[in-house]
């Protein structure tokens, strides 16, 4: 299962060409370039060649906002920025109009004076070139520049016979939020609605779950009238199963004859199987066409994000469930503390917050001042920390809104190249961990030896947190042997796709949107990819327990009423089939008996 945090990005890792939508588009480079903010000073930029390994400690600049009760910026103001030679710990804090930049003399910051900031421009992504150099291009005012090696100017045709046609044709728009027309959206799905739960937004789940198709109906019920075009004579799983064998066989006339058969009886607007085999099929092909996999970049605003979140919300307890039993471990946490501050592993668009900081200004006594500093990976393009910042944008509007003083930094890096002093951790505040369903996507050691994994576990150890909030993926489907993983991933998404397919209708575009652009996407990358390419690699909870305890972390248990409220909220708004159950000190969530997600709650040791 997946965190809601995680919909439809660029999402997180270091895949380099996978096959989605026939549209060869290279994503998951681990550019460098600065955050787009106006600087002043002339200077020179060298860039370093940028690889795919997890391991590699190159990195994207951070950036803060702080402010402190009414007197709350909008993002932008009066402030300071520094940079250092390698621009990998940039920071601004701003508190009125105007930002001021101080930059050092090698600073990369002055390349992206010369972009105009149009929400409606495309900008070109940076290309990799066989001798190893970064080079940018940019189209500004008719003038054509291109960033050499040493961040000299060059002639842009110079460049052309060495670009690809399919890297030249890659473009990614720039992110830039919408807020301020969906504000009431914002507020409906994110606040806490005390006596209106989301759920109540969704279709009348008896209804709803009547659709539901399980693979054992799924083979034998023809569903709805969509589903009558296709033919349900047909064993989808089998045919999935053979043609796996096929690929893994380099079988490829057979592969082929039996995945033509495939597309021919599933559909992205069919049952859940015959979606799930849509998507599989999309990972079979990839795998089984010539060279290295290539994904397409599904780009979406903050508020078509925020429609796939409700309906995420509305058909599945999971997120909620989850967010509730974090929010209000951090309230208790914080009862009679005057600051506190979340490092938040995976922050993406920061849906879980809004609800907390509501909460804290309900406080009695006042709210305690909010530092988040909010860790995500660097997107492709420009602008590789803009999410990021926007997150935090959106986090200041709610703090201003509700009175609680509030801080924000951000780092748009790799988590295993962050840094204890990034974090500018002061031992006077209560200092919180959170990290939902992300570190899934940290590499292992069948990858590089220097295990990502544990990197992060020994940082968070080092941060002496007063709490570490973990949820983890349950999910067996990281196995290095093709036909295993393949095996163990088509029990895994078939029940993804059969609970959307019992509690949100099938023509909803949203629910399209979030299929393809998560549980699609992560199937490719599952199936499709291998070595470093392959970015999804869960493991149990219990494997996490034992690399949790090898990292010196010690488990608490969640607190019994909070569970017992999260049961009672699922068997009361939410369709019978879901599981909510604990283990040891883990509270498991699941759909028709098979686990997906679990959260628990460590100390250092």
């Amino acid at each position: 299962m997946f965190s809601a945090d995680t919909l439809v990005e660029n999402f997180p890792g270091s895949v380099n060409r996978c096959m989605f939508g026939n549209i060869p588009v290279s994503v998951f480079s681990n550019q460098n370039p600065e955050n787009g903010f106006d600087f002043e000073d002339s200077v020179s930029v060298s860039i370093s060649p940028s690889t795919h390994s997890e391991s590699v400690t190159d990195s994207v600049p951070s950036s803060g906002i702080s402010s402190n009760g009414n007197d709350l910026g909008a993002g932008t103001g009066n402030g300071t920025s520094t940079c250092s030679e390698s621009y990998s710990n940039c920071s601004y804090t701003t508190d009125n109009s105007i930002v001021d930049c101080d930059s050092p003399e090698n600073n990369a910051c002055e390349v992206f004076d010369r972009i105009p900031h149009d929400p409606f421009r495309e900008v070109e992504a940076v290309f990799s070139f066989p001798n190893g150099a970064w080079k940018m291009n940019e189209e500004s005012n008719n003038n054509n520049m291109v960033l050499g090696p040493r961040g000299s100017r060059e002639k842009r045709g110079h460049l052309m016979n060495d670009i690809g046609i399919d890297e030249r044709s890659y473009k990614v728009s720039a992110v830039y939020s919408d807020d301020s027309d969906l504000s009431e959206m914002f507020d409906e799905v994110l606040l806490c609605n005390d006596g209106k739960s989301p759920s109540i937004f969704c279709s009348n789940p008896e209804q709803s779950h009547s659709r539901g198709s399980n693979r054992k109906a799924s083979r034998s019920k023809k569903g709805s009238n969509k589903g009558k075009s296709l033919s349900t004579t047909v064993d989808l799983w089998a045919l999935l199963t053979q043609c796996a064998q096929a690929v893994g066989s380099y079988d490829q006339r057979n592969a082929n004859d039996i995945l033509k058969q495939i597309r021919q009886n599933s559909s992205p607007q069919g049952d859940g199987l015959q979606r799930l085999a849509h998507y599989f099929a999309d990972g079979l092909e990839a795998r089984l066409s010539a060279g290295t996999p290539m994904y397409k970049l599904l780009e979406s605003s903050s508020a078509d994000m925020l429609r796939a979140y409700k309906v995420y919300i509305t058909a599945s307890p999971f997120q909620r469930m989850s967010n509730f039993l974090a929010n209000r471990t951090i309230l208790n946490l914080v009862e009679n503390k005057s600051s506190v501050h979340i490092i938040d592993f995976g922050i993406f668009y920061g849906f879980q917050w809004p609800c907390l900081i509501q909460r804290l200004s309900e406080r009695a006594g006042g709210p305690p001042k909010l530092r988040i500093t909010g860790i995500d990976l660097p997107q492709p393009g420009f602008r590789p920390a803009e999410r990021v910042e926007e997150t935090g944008r959106r986090l200041e509007k709610y703090c201003k809104r509700f009175n609680v003083p509030f801080e924000y930094n951000c780092l748009a890096q790799k988590w295993d190249t962050v840094r204890l002093e990034d974090l500018k951790i002061d031992r006077e505040e209560v200092t919180v961990v959170n990290c939902l369903y992300r570190m899934k996507n940290l590499y292992d050691e069948t990858v590089t030896t220097n295990c990502p994994r544990d990197d992060v576990l020994r940082l968070i150890r080092r941060i002496n947190p007063s709490i570490f909030i973990h949820g983890v993926v349950n999910g067996t489907y990281n196995a290095p042997f093709f036909l295993t993983r393949f095996r163990e991933a088509m029990f895994h998404f078939s029940s993804l796709f059969d609970m959307l397919e019992a509690t949100v209708p099938r023509d909803d575009p949203y629910r399209l949107m979030f299929e393809k652009g998560l549980y699609g996407r992560d199937a490719v990358n599952v199936i499709a990819c291998e070595g470093a390419e392959r970015v999804e690699r869960p493991e149990t909870y219990k494997n996490w327990q034992v690399r949790n305890k090898r990292a010196r972390f010690k488990q608490l248990p969640l607190a019994p009423k909070l569970v017992d409220r999260v049961k009672e909220m699922v068997k009361k708004e939410y369709p019978k089939d879901f599981v909510v159950d604990e283990d040891g000190k883990w509270v498991l969530h699941g759909w028709k008996g098979r686990i997906l997600q679990a959260v628990s709650c460590w100390v250092p040791a």
